[in-house]
This record gives structure tokens, C-alpha cells and sequence, in this order.
């Protein structure tokens, strides 16, 4: 299992998920600030370990980044409600932005997420990468400012692509990759709500099938990566699970990326198109990297090396990444 089934641990995921929903169906900006706040309270719990130092470093410095886009956000709020003005709307839209921007770890705020990252178990790496994401960014779709979102997703393709490259650490190297995903996510917002929830659903189902591969077999560099040599299957579910985290055709991860590269050349965002189309290059050599590693380096087989694994795990894994290869089934159906 990903986490242990304590008593408070359930309670602040049962909170953390309620919250969310208390965001986004909110009528009034100070419900959605009030909703990130009951969000940010019980994330912090479940991330602190009271034997992990670099858990309780994490739980401190997310709770001060988070403490200040939120007193950002409502300060903008309550300016809003003070200025009618058409000129000080405009800026205090901008203004209001850049909080939301820096809740999801987008840039030019992003500095603060691999750190944070490097601290937590898969877990909540996978909550921090998907579920924490989403209150920001619809948030954002109620109201942006069209050329800071077009410079933060160009920012956002362009470092996560480029800050993987010299990471060893697995959890880095999916926090930078968070990072270039999500200026798919915030293009796809712009040109409409269902299809940025049909790109983070698919980057959601992707990301939960790493994190889970991470952490059944505790790994968290690459290095360690040579314990996949023990089960051929294995060595082949991660490397089609990495080549369609990375939007590879014909795998499922590039449906979604076809889909969002579509929508933008039909609405003359045809740079944009091509930047994202070389980041994903970038980030489909450096998956490429870290599957070498697993299905390449050889080792000694040590007496003392003792490793299990049940085989209920890797059949799951199996089927999941038999899920990734048909991917493509879903475009056929969609352009039926």
C-alpha cells in the first residue's frame, strides 16, 4: 500500500479531498480562499514524519510558500472588491494570478517544488503533483490574464524540459517533469476546462502508475534502478510507462498532447506548438536515460541481497501498462 491506514492520516485525506471541492464550488473568492486554506493545513500532516527530518523540512517550507501565496491572494481579493476601476482591473487580474501560480508551482515560482519533492515519500509526491494542482488551476480558469499565462506555459515547457537533465534523483527528475506538463495543463485551460481535464486525468492515471512502481520497490535515484534486471516484464511495463509519460505515439500519454498541439495550430499558437514539441523531445531523452539504466546495466547477483516482490504487484503493473500500450484506441474512437 502507498501509505498505512492510520485513523489521522484517513481524516486529513478525507479533509484535503473535501476541501477541493469546497474551492471549486465556492460562489465568492474569499470560499475558494478559505478552501485553499483548509487544503494547505491538512496536506501538511500527512506530509510530516516525525522520523524524517527532510519530511518535517519539506512539511516547514511548504507551509511558508503556500502561507504566502495565500495572504497574496487574499490581499488581491480584498483590493478587488475596493477597485472598480477598468485600469486597476486589469493589473490586480494579473495580480491575483500570480498567487494561483505559485499554489501549482508553475514559474517563474517553481523554485520551491523539486525541494520540497525531494523530502516526501511517493505518496505524497503523487497527491503533491496531481490533487494539489487542481484547485489552482481552476481558480485560474475563472479569470487570467491571457500573456502571463502564455509566458508562464512557455517558461514552464522550456525549464522542466531543460532542469531534468542533470538530476540523479527519480523524485527531481518527476517534479521538473510535473513542471513541463504543466504548461500543457495551463494551454489546455485556455482553450477549454474539458480538455484540461482530459489531459490531467490522463497525466494523473500515468504519474500514479510511476509513483507506485517507485514505491513498491523503494526506489529514489537512479542508481537503484538495476533491481529491475530481476523480472524481464518489469524492465519492459517501465520503459512503456516512461515512453508514454513522455508523449511517445502510440501510447496513451501522446493522445492528449495530439489533442492540446490540435486545438493550438487551429488557433495560430504556432511557436507555442513547436517549443512544446522540442521540450517533449528533450524529456523523452532523459525517460529515455533512466530506462537504459533498468534495462542495461548489468550486476552481480549478492548472496545477501534479498529482495521481494508479490507477484499480485507485478501483475497489476503488467495490466496497467497493457492500458498505456492501447492508447491509442481512445483516438480512434474520439475521431469517429
Amino acid at each position: 500500500m502507498f501509505f498505512s491506514l492510520k485513523s489521522n492520516k484517513m481524516l486529513f485525506l478525507f479533509i484535503l479531498l473535501t476541501s477541493t471541492l469546497l474551492s471549486i464550488s465556492s460562489n465568492s473568492w474569499f470560499g475558494c480562499w478559505m478552501g485553499l486554506e483548509i487544503n494547505l493545513l491538512s496536506f501538511i500532516p500527512l506530509i510530516s514524519n516525525s522520523k524524517n527530518l527532510l519530511s518535517n523540512e519539506a512539511s516547514l517550507k511548504y507551509f511558508l510558500i503556500q502561507s504566502i501565496a495565500s495572504i497574496n491572494f487574499l490581499f488581491m481579493i480584498l483590493l478587488k472588491l475596493l477597485f472598480i476601476n477598468f485600469f486597476f482591473h486589469n493589473i490586480l487580474i494579473l495580480m491575483l494570478n500570480l498567487p494561483l501560480l505559485m499554489k501549482m508551482g508553475s514559474t517563474p515560482f517553481h523554485f520551491w517544488f523539486p525541494n520540497i519533492v525531494e523530502g516526501m515519500s511517493w505518496i505524497n509526491n503523487f497527491i503533491l503533483m496531481t490533487w494539489q494542482k487542481i484547485t489552482p488551476m481552476i481558480l485560474l480558469s475563472y479569470i487570467f490574464n491571457k500573456n502571463l499565462l502564455i509566458f508562464s506555459l512557455i517558461m514552464n515547457s522550456i525549464i522542466g524540459a531543460i532542469g531534468g537533465l542533470n538530476q540523479t534523483s527519480l523524485r527531481k527528475i518527476l517534479a521538473f517533469s510535473s513542471i513541463n506538463n504543466l504548461s500543457w495543463m495551463i494551454s489546455s485551460l485556455m482553450i477549454s476546462e474539458n480538455l484540461w481535464l482530459l489531459y490531467f486525468l490522463f497525466y494523473s492515471f500515468l504519474i500514479s502508475i510511476m509513483c507506485f512502481i517507485f514505491n513498491n520497490f523503494n526506489m529514489y535515484f537512479i542508481n537503484q534502478l538495476f533491481l529491475m534486471n530481476m523480472n524481464p516484464m518489469l524492465k519492459f511495463s517501465f520503459l512503456i510507462n516512461f515512453l508514454s509519460l513522455g508523449g511517445l505515439p502510440p501510447f496513451m500519454g501522446f493522445f492528449s498532447k495530439w489533442i492540446i498541439i490540435n486545438f493550438l495550430m487551429n488557433n495560430n499558437f504556432k511557436i507555442i506548438s513547436f517549443i512544446f514539441i522540442m521540450m517533449s523531445l528533450i524529456l523523452l531523452f532523459f525517460y529515455i536515460r533512466i530506462s537504459y539504466s533498468s534495462l542495461m546495466f548489468n550486476y552481480l547477483k549478492l548472496k545477501w541481497l534479498k529482495f521481494f516482490f508479490k507477484n499480485n504487484n507485478i501483475n497489476f503493473i503488467i495490466l496497467i501498462t497493457m492500458i498505456s500500450i492501447t492508447g491509442m484506441i481512445f483516438s480512434n474512437l474520439f475521431f469517429l
